[in-house]
């Protein structure tokens, strides 16, 4: 590719040369280096593909020029400085070429090379870009000098001659590269200062290169946007210097983020900011147009404002301490640099700007009012997401808030006299838009986004009921510029919207948004979103309007064309439900006609389909136990959303999981629609266990739901799941499904274990194989495994018997590395007494039940565990708890304390959490009497081994633990 870039012969056929390049570049990443799944490029052709190219750097064509660039930067990312030392020597040789073309192409390629090398973060990488700028700096900032005396004196002759006719089209085309080069130099310039040297915010030290470059930077910006009024729009050069200016004044911006101690310099700071003060307050004709230029100005001046490094700290120095810790050197720096900005920014000037900002940049302007009366949903959007730096309105915005911040006290009886001469001078009658009109909007506008700073300086409730309010009673179809800002300050107080205000702040957002205007009425939907999602809402209050905000809602939804409208639309709907929760079953029927139809309609869009599916989510858990009767609506959402064969699968499943989590979770009971969904879940865990949580969620809820039946119908199917989990996911996993195996095993001891055979069989290896007992998760995991063991031998116990007896168990903890000397169930008595007391009540006695039935193990060694066995069971029964009243499994480390009338109280509330309770109470292993097994199977014990052997090992336990297990055999 690169003999064809460089083939003479076609030098006619650029497009041919061109492609090439492109297809060059491309395969860098992937063959310059060596790789698995590729040889790449041999070590060997390297140097001479590197040396070809530094070559053909004086490339005529420019779309192939800026092809080559990127090449050399993408290899020298990769070769530099190891394999490609000289590449920055040998351009600097190539900069003192007299060749304008060839000096241009270079500084195209070191522009994009010290890009992408700045971009390496690992300290050697660092270092070597420090050197690089040692390297080039001169060469850049003497051309960079010597470019703009050119450019400057050339567009002086271009205005003293009639029409330009001094320049001949040859002398033109060199000017032409020249600005070019003099951009590429600024950006290669910027490149080296902001990356070259570490920035003075962490080591206070100068850096020589602000001092020197920013004052000429500024110097140029003056001397370029002069031109702007003489090269108007059109001219040759009009781009050159729309470009240059913009650039000029991010590079200013760039360094002062990088280096804010050197550019707090009195050589620096000072005019600089001067500068933007005197643009943004009293800009020129030729300024007064240049929106970007005035945006730029704008951020420098915010960046100063709040700059952490000019904020000194009122932290002193020990008395005696001469020594200055970095700390006090920044402080004292940053005190230099408050100075500066108090010099500059007095009372009387920061008066100024506010007032500039409000009246000038605040104000709509006639290309603004056209844009929305001609699209008020865009109108409505654009002001909303738009960045702050993009547009000027919003770009004042941020400046007055930073402003404001740094001069509340200040300014904050300004904007209030600013708002009542607004409010004086244009009553709330005004039906024309005149400036007065506008300069009200403007105001409110002000008092809007700075309502946390104000909010001591007025009165909100005055000012609604004396101004706010009245601004609804205008009718007037202009009336929509003061009603969009009202609805929107109503939002933006809301922390000061409380007690008997909140009602009639709901009548009027209800106002709003009936009004024909679709700006006004977002606004007012976005503000009742606020209003609901504070801390001060009370249902009680809003619940009165519900009906009818819910039908100027499905009316506005009907009116929009916009996506952001409608998902601002429904989210005040999903908001609604789940503030007011029981509370909305009066409006069920018409959400559930509202949810079928906006489904259909957004067919194809999978976003706007998941803030249905949200919406649908809060509906459910608001019914309740009354949710069945919204399945005709919900089960065929369910069903689409949770279809892996669905083409929006990819961004529905998410919520369509839990949505399932949460229909079940609130079903008083199981229904036949339900259990047809279940193939639905084994499909997407057979996918990928992503959704593994809410899974066995969902699992345990149909398993306490829908009972017997439910197992008949999918035993198979949760078996096949179970399986594939355990042991092959995470520990989080884990944890997640063994409390699905427990409820089984608890619920279906009979019918279960036989079809969890080979999980089991995974869970004998987990609990005796031990592990990191360090990790918290695997500890964990160990004990609840033993858990379902010990619970599966209280229960099943024959069941048990036939499978620690299966020659698969040996084989599986041959292959995990276990050597086992003894009986497995002498194994699973080591790791119980082992464990059992890293668990919680229920656990605990489940092994000391399950320990007390190995006691009519034959094996002779049980005797010699047999001191251990009943310590521990004393030590159970010995605990003061009633476990009556204490409902816990082995999967939850929280004591759930409940009486009877709490149980049932919440059963209307919590369907699932009802019916686990139910289980819990009804739990075999609590209602068991933990004495009256350990008395049956001491004696068993005694029988199968003899008396002799019996009392020689009852001879072994401590006199307190045998008087304690006296005392409750007599029990």
């Amino acid at each position: 590719m690169q003999e064809i870039i460089a083939a003479k012969d076609l030098e006619t056929q650029n497009n041919t040369r061109w492609l090439a390049s492109v297809y060059f570049k491309n395969s860098i990443n992937r063959y310059w280096r060596q790789r698995r799944d590729s040889l790449g490029i041999s070590s060997s052709e390297k140097p001479y593909l590197r040396k070809k190219l530094l070559e053909l750097i004086r490339e005529e064509n420019l779309q192939i020029a800026v092809q080559m660039a990127v090449l050399v930067s993408k290899i020298a990312r990769f070769d530099y400085p190891k394999e490609w030392p000289e590449l920055f020597s040998i351009l600097v040789q190539q900069l003192q070429s007299a060749d304008i073309l060839t000096t241009h192409r270079v500084y195209m390629v070191l522009h994009r090379t010290l890009k992408e090398l700045s971009t390496k973060r690992l300290t050697a990488d660092q270092r070597n870009f420090a050197e690089i700028t040692s390297q080039l700096f001169d060469y850049a900032w003497h051309h960079w000098r010597s470019d703009v005396q050119t450019i400057l004196q050339e567009f002086s002759a271009t205005v003293q001659s009639s029409i330009g006719t001094v320049f001949s089209v040859e002398r033109q085309q060199t000017l032409q590269l020249t600005c070019e080069r003099w951009l590429l130099c600024l950006k290669t310039l910027q490149r080296m200062i902001v990356s070259g040297f570490q920035s003075d915010a962490k080591n206070i030290q100068e850096v020589p290169p602000v001092k020197e470059v920013c004052p000429s930077l500024l110097q140029a910006v003056q001397s370029l946007l002069q031109y702007r009024s003489v090269f108007h729009e059109g001219h040759n050069f009009h781009p050159f210097i729309v470009k240059a200016c913009l650039k000029l004044m991010k590079v200013l911006i760039a360094i002062q983020n990088a280096h804010p101690y050197s550019f707090s310099s009195q050589y620096v700071l000072p005019p600089i900011l001067e500068f933007c003060y005197k643009k943004i307050t009293d800009p020129e004709v030729y300024v007064v147009s240049f929106d970007r230029f005035l945006i730029q100005c704008m951020i420098l001046f915010k960046s100063v404002l709040e700059c952490k490094e000019y904020k000194s700290s009122n932290t002193g120095r020990v008395v005696g301490d001469t020594v200055i810790t970095l700390e006090q050197a920044k402080n004292n720096i940053a005190r230099e640099a408050e100075d500066v900005l108090k010099l500059l920014m007095v009372s009387e000037r920061v008066v100024l700007l506010c007032n500039v900002l409000i009246r000038r940049y605040f104000i709509f302007t006639s290309t603004d009012l056209e844009e929305w009366d001609e699209d008020p949903e865009g109108f409505h959007h654009e002001q909303d997401m738009i960045q702050w730096i993009e547009k000027l309105r919003p770009c004042a915005e941020a400046l007055y808030l930073t402003l404001f911040e740094n001069y509340r006290q200040i300014l904050a009886p300004v904007v209030v006299d600013i708002l009542k001469e607004a409010m004086g001078n244009c009553p709330a009658a005004e039906v024309d838009i005149t400036p007065r009109m506008l300069l009200k909007e403007a105001a409110y506008g002000a008092v809007g986004v700075s309502h946390y700073e104000l909010s001591n300086y007025l009165s909100f409730k005055a000012w609604f009921e004396g101004a706010l309010l009245p601004e609804l009673h205008n009718t007037h179809s202009n009336g929509h510029i003061i009603h969009r800002r009202v609805a929107l300050i109503l939002g933006q107080w809301v922390s000061e919207i409380k007690g008997e205000i909140r009602k009639p702040v709901y009548c009027a957002l209800l106002g709003l948004l009936q009004d024909k205007d679709l700006a006004v009425k977002l606004a007012s939907c976005r503000s009742l979103c606020s209003l609901m999602e504070d801390v001060q809402f009370y249902e009680e209050d809003f619940v009165e309007y519900v009906p009818a905000c819910l039908d100027m809602c499905f009316e506005t939804m009907q009116n929009v064309q916009e996506f952001d409208s409608k998902v601002q639309i429904l989210n005040l709907i999903s908001v609604i439900i789940d503030r007011l929760g029981e509370k909305i079953l009066p409006c069920a029927d018409k959400l559930m006609q509202f949810f079928p139809q906006v489904w259909d309609e957004s067919s194809g869009e999978s976003l706007l389909r998941i803030q249905v599916i949200l919406a649908v989510q809060n509906f459910v858990v608001a019914l309740g136990r009354q949710s069945p009767m919204a399945y005709n609506m919900l089960l065929p959402i369910l069903q689409f959303s949770t279809d892996i064969n669905s083409p929006d699968e990819l961004n529905l499943l998410e919520d369509g999981v839990l949505l399932w989590e949460a229909t079940l979770n609130h079903a008083p009971s199981m229904v036949p629609q339900l259990l047809d969904l279940f193939p639905n879940l084994i499909a997407i865990m057979e996918k990928s266990f992503e959704h593994l949580p809410v899974a066995m969620k969902i699992i345990e809820c149909y398993i306490l739901l829908g009972g017997v039946n439910f197992l008949h119908l999918h035993s198979a199917g949760v078996a096949k799941v179970l399986d594939a989990v355990v042991g092959n996911v995470n520990d989080k996993g884990m944890l997640s499904t063994l409390p699905v195996i427990e409820i089984l095993v608890q619920c279906f001891p009979g019918d279960a274990p036989p079809l969890l055979g080979g999980i089991l069989q995974k869970l004998i290896i987990v609990f005796i194989g031990g592990g990191d007992e360090s990790n918290p998760s695997k500890a964990a995991i160990r004990a609840s495994a033993g858990a379902i063991l010990a619970r599966l031998l209280v229960q099943n116990s024959s069941y048990f018997a036939h499978l620690t007896t299966q020659s698969s168990v040996s084989t599986l903890l041959q292959h995990a590395g276990m050597k086992v000397d003894q009986n497995i169930l002498l194994c699973l008595v080591d790791a119980w007494l082992d464990k059992v007391d890293n668990v919680t009540i229920i656990p605990r006695k489940a092994y000391a039940l399950a320990l007390c039935i190995l006691l009519t193990l034959r094996e002779p060694q049980i005797l010699e565990k047999l001191d251990q066995i009943i310590s521990v069971c004393t030590s159970i029964l010995m605990c003061d708890i009633d476990l009556n009243g204490s409902e816990e499994s082995s999967y939850e480390g929280l004591h759930s304390i409940e009486n009877n009338e709490d149980v049932v109280s919440s059963a209307a509330e919590e369907t699932k959490e009802f019916r686990k309770r139910q289980v819990k109470s009804s739990d075999p292993i609590k209602n068991m009497s933990l004495a009256h097994v350990l008395k049956e199977n001491l004696q068993a014990c005694a029988s199968l081994h003899g008396d002799a052997a019996f009392n020689a090992a009852m001879s072994r336990l401590h006199p307190t633990v045998l008087g304690q297990l006296q005392e409750f055999l007599k029990t």
